[in-house]
């Protein structure tokens, strides 16, 4: 009993020691809900397309995670200068920003060709019939990359420079603010880009896949044989990461197109899939860039696996999640009846989200601090590879938490 009072103490200490961070961090997770909400019904819009178009729902999880990815790791990373003391907003390129800014719009294009090949390569491996040809996966996986790395690129830097005028924890404010970005800009960009394959000329799909790789390939070989060091290491750092967390990202579509005749039938639960996700990575994110911050600044020890230096981290991350994901649940129901749409009701909902969101954030978490933690062991930064760890982790667990919980509670 008084181990239990203890640790209820505590809990209430950890709420007390940062209420803004909570209130902050509910707010940006508010925001990421609506977006995602926003994308989840441009995902129930599209159904028929994605039907004219078999094994492109393999590559939407992963291409909208890979913005979270990359993006969420600038935010990170510039999380980490701010800390620090290095962040200065400049136009030249050779400064510390200028350099991470670099990096990652090489990252976001280069990684969206490989993406288009891993779909393709995955939709084949899991039996995915008459799936789309490899030059029409490239097309439209580079045309929808285009907007979304320049939108999100300009926000992630918004986000940091406000942060700081506003003196926010960025660690708090990034990520649920850039995985939200990421969600609602990416959706319409890939709905858009299927034009190209369906509407013109058959021609103009390989030229576009092939001028794509051009784009692509010429911006990785350029970050990665430049003489600036940053953007060097950045990229030939993140690359592998990132290219394992798209193939993770993949394996959700795989997931949800398994079940895609059953969750057409409620099309409210198609609803809440790019939030939930988007949700789970960014509340796991957020502990991420703060594990990555205390290892930098000396706070977390990596070369002993213990949760007491990061309670304080952990705390704010659940009790934001709670409400938000009954928020989520709640919003859905009410989006569904308006847009006239099928639910399972409300209370199913809440239930679902409650079941399927804790379980996802938990996984996530725990994956978060693995990732740091060995990163950093193996003497890498991760800022650069613990949010696209993270990001598509969260994807996987939770395409896979959702289903299990629609299961678990008869929804489907």
């Amino acid at each position: 009993m008084l181990g239990r009072l203890r640790l209820v103490r505590r809990f209430l200490a950890l709420v007390r020691a940062d209420p803004a961070g909570i209130r902050t961090g509910f707010v940006a997770h508010l925001l990421a809900t609506t977006t995602g909400l926003a994308a989840g019904l441009t995902l129930g819009a599209i159904t028929d397309t994605l039907e004219q178009l078999p094994g492109l729902l393999v590559l939407v999880p992963a291409a909208v995670g890979l913005r979270g990815n990359v993006f969420g790791a600038l935010g990170s990373r510039l999380g980490t200068l701010v800390a620090t003391g290095q962040f200065r907003l400049s136009a030249r390129r050779d400064t510390e920003v200028g350099q991470n800014l670099w990096a990652a719009l090489s990252l976001s294009l280069g990684v969206s060709l490989l993406l288009a090949v891993i779909a393709k390569g995955v939709a084949e491996a899991f039996g995915v019939r008459n799936a789309i040809s490899l030059e029409d996966m490239v097309a439209v996986s580079m045309v929808a990359a285009l907007l979304p790395s320049v939108v999100v690129l300009a926000i992630t830097l918004g986000v940091a420079a406000l942060s700081v005028r506003r003196e926010w924890d960025i660690d708090n404010v990034s990520v649920p603010t850039i995985t939200a970005a990421g969600d609602v800009v990416t959706l319409p960009s890939l709905f858009l880009a299927t034009y190209v394959v369906l509407d013109m000329p058959g021609w103009l799909p390989a030229t576009v896949a092939i001028l794509g790789t051009v784009v692509a390939v010429g911006a990785v070989v350029t970050a990665l044989r430049t003489q600036l060091q940053t953007v060097r290491r950045i990229v030939r750092e993140s690359l592998p990461f990132v290219i394992i967390a798209a193939t993770i990202s993949t394996l959700a579509g795989v997931t949800i197109q398994s079940r895609i005749d059953s969750l057409a039938r409620e099309p409210a639960l198609l609803i809440v899939i790019p939030p939930l996700l988007s949700l789970a990575g960014s509340l796991a994110g957020i502990l991420s860039a703060r594990i990555s911050t205390k290892m930098h600044l000396g706070l977390v020890d990596p070369s002993r696996l213990s949760l007491r230096p990061i309670a304080e981290d952990v705390t704010p991350v659940f009790l934001v999640a709670m409400p938000t994901f009954l928020v989520l649940g709640g919003a859905a129901d009410v989006l569904a009846v308006v847009a006239d749409l099928r639910s399972p009701g409300v209370l199913e909902m809440l239930g679902l989200m409650m079941l399927a969101g804790m379980v996802a954030t938990t996984l996530a978490c725990f994956v978060a601090y693995v990732v740091g933690v060995v990163t950093y062991r193996l003497g890498w930064d991760p800022d650069n590879n613990g949010i696209p760890m993270v990001s598509s982790a969260s994807d996987f667990l939770g395409a896979v938490s959702l289903m299990l919980s629609i299961a678990i509670l008869g929804l489907s």
